[in-house]
């Protein structure tokens, strides 16, 4: 109590939410940066863009985790949820990536298995020992062949998925109708959306037709049709809302990067001081998505404001341009997405978009003032023009020459 007057905590909300096919908890409170920083280092919870909400793994140990860490700082309403773990006893364990925690299986114990990187470890996977081995080669054929951690991590779990339906069923016994049966459980019981099932077919596929070696294995099978969506992207008035309202400098020239060559995030914190070249007014992206190195033109804008950043943090020539909390670490992704939403915050702005949304705002401006798409292609790093084509979507540049009919009626408005 502080003269007179009570000061009220924030309430986080616990709920069952499904993500991406996965049960997960979903956690929800009002806009607190504090509270946004106490749920990463204590749950290790994420935000979901389409859920518009933070969430972790399902599990009554993280619940409570949650509870001790939230002690002095909110109340946990956590009613739901103890309904729940009430009406499910068997508890999940999930890390909110894409593992269908919530399977009652009699299978036999858990099987973990490591990524390229020793660091990166796999959710736990409950399947029989009969299929034990065919996680593994699943595993071995992706790392020998050279596949990213995100995607190799992405399809173990969607593999394991599928192992963990089977019981004593083995892998390799299955038909292309016995595959079309549980692609059909997918859709219908599991209800996933389009995406996971694509990724769920995709990491199948990768089995059957690399690891077993079976031909057009997949060829029969039917994929389902994405919805088209168009790009979240902002325009020149918002993008300028965004740089003026973020004051730190660091910050700000993270932004104006990511925006002025049309980067990924990835692409934006792995950035190195010596990739930038002020002489010929361009810049080298390593091992870009795909793995592919790309280059891309230097801002005079943006130069300015790199050598005024060079100033103040004077970061190493050999080393990452932006430096993490940690010696010789690059800035956290997770980090820049929460200083654009910050700055969206501070400048008004309720459209969806992270920080790809630069990207996407890059690609689209550039579209708006004439520039080939074959060259936009090159510098977004696109494999296929199509790609770069749905950016003549989002562009206004032709429906500004288009007169509505309802502009040429005689109305007394």
């Amino acid at each position: 109590m502080d003269n007179g007057q009570l000061t009220t905590m924030n309430t986080v909300t616990i709920k069952p939410l499904e993500h991406r096919g996965t049960q997960v908890v979903g956690i929800y409170f009002e806009k607190d940066i504090k509270l946004n920083i106490v749920l990463q280092k204590a749950v290790a919870a994420k935000w979901s863009n389409s859920k518009k909400c933070w969430y972790m793994a399902c599990t009554k140990e993280m619940c409570n985790k949650l509870r001790t860490a939230l002690k002095g700082i909110a109340d946990l309403d956590g009613k739901v949820m103890r309904d729940y773990f009430k009406q499910n006893p068997v508890e999940t364990d999930i890390n909110a990536s894409n593992t269908q925690g919530h399977y009652k299986t009699d299978y036999n114990p858990s099987l973990r298995v490591q990524s390229i990187e020793e660091k990166q470890k796999v959710p736990p996977i409950r399947i029989c020992d009969a299929n034990a081995e065919a996680l593994a080669k699943f595993n071995q054929t992706l790392v020998l062949k050279g596949y990213s951690p995100n995607t190799i991590r992405t399809y173990v779990s969607e593999f394991g998925l599928f192992l963990q339906t089977l019981g004593k069923i083995t892998a390799d016994s299955f038909t292309t109708e016995r595959i079309k049966a549980y692609l059909y459980y997918c859709h219908t019981t599991l209800k996933l959306s389009e995406n996971t099932i694509h990724s769920r077919m995709n990491a199948l596929k990768f089995y059957f037709e690399q690891v077993l070696g079976r031909e057009k294995f997949f060829w029969e099978i039917p994929r389902p049709k994405k919805p088209y969506l168009l790009p979240n992207f902002f325009n020149q008035d918002e993008i300028v809302a965004i740089l003026k309202g973020t004051v730190n400098i660091k910050h700000k020239t993270m932004l104006m990067l990511a925006y002025s060559s049309g980067l990924r995030v990835s692409e934006v914190v792995a950035m190195k001081t010596y990739n930038i070249d002020s002489k010929r007014m361009c810049m080298k992206i390593e091992q870009g998505k795909g793995k592919k190195d790309r280059m891309v033109g230097l801002s005079p804008v943006l130069l300015v404001m790199l050598r005024e950043y060079y100033r103040e943090y004077k970061p190493k020539k050999e080393g990452y341009l932006f430096m993490g909390e940690i010696e010789g670490t690059p800035y956290s992704p997770r980090s820049l997405q929460q200083v654009l939403t910050a700055a969206k915050e501070r400048a008004g702005i309720l459209k969806p978009g992270s920080i790809h949304a630069l990207r996407h705002s890059f690609a689209t401006h550039l579209v708006d003032r004439g520039t080939d798409v074959t060259i936009i292609q090159k510098i977004m790093g696109h494999n296929d023009i199509k790609t770069t084509m749905r950016y003549l979507h989002t562009s206004n540049k032709d429906l500004l020459k288009i007169l509505s009919p309802l502009d040429t009626l005689n109305l007394d408005v």
